[in-house]
């Protein structure tokens, strides 16, 4: 099994402005400039947060879009309005580790699940898209603990106006 947080950011390592909107990435570009394509034909399980999910819920055809994969959110709700993404309550350590460990999930959006996974050491990749923008308060991609984490330096590419950076775990 591999956890892979894959994302974009602004210049000062916002996933989102301070009133959770992504409109500054709506403005910027789109993936067909990136290799998402290629990136979400390795996964098998995409696992997001509630705000996360309420984000994307609303694109023209999102199940085509997550079609290959099953797709969990954390959230207290019940039921979700997309068919295709299942509601999940509970932690999302355990959940992980009970996952088959031939699998590749990607962790979609947000801090609040991504860094108890970072806490854990359980992030075995980080694929972060870095956008021509600088917000200067918003909802910053990590917020884990502090305590040391080594990644090495895959690969850097460039898409258009978005600079990524490939890292693996050390």
């Amino acid at each position: 099994m591999s956890v892979f947080f894959y994302g974009c950011v602004t210049m000062d390592g916002f996933l989102a402005d301070k009133n959770h909107n992504l409109d500054w990435l709506y403005q910027t570009g789109t993936i067909e400039e990136t290799d998402y394509d290629n990136f979400y034909k390795s996964m098998d399980i995409t696992i997001m947060g509630k705000r996360t999910y309420n984000e994307i819920e609303n694109i023209e055809n999102i199940d085509s879009l997550y079609k290959t994969t099953q797709n969990y959110v954390f959230t207290h709700a019940e039921s979700l309005t997309v068919n295709s993404f299942i509601p999940m309550n509970g932690d999302v350590i355990d959940f992980v580790k009970q996952i088959d460990k031939g699998k590749n999930i990607w962790i979609v959006g947000g801090n609040t699940i991504l860094a108890p996974l970072l806490d854990h050491d359980m992030v075995d990749n980080i694929i972060i898209q870095i956008a021509p923008v600088l917000l200067g308060r918003g909802i910053p991609l990590f917020s884990q603990k502090e305590v040391l984490k080594r990644f090495y330096l895959e690969e850097v590419k460039k898409y258009g106006q978005f600079a990524e950076l490939i890292y693996r775990k050390v």
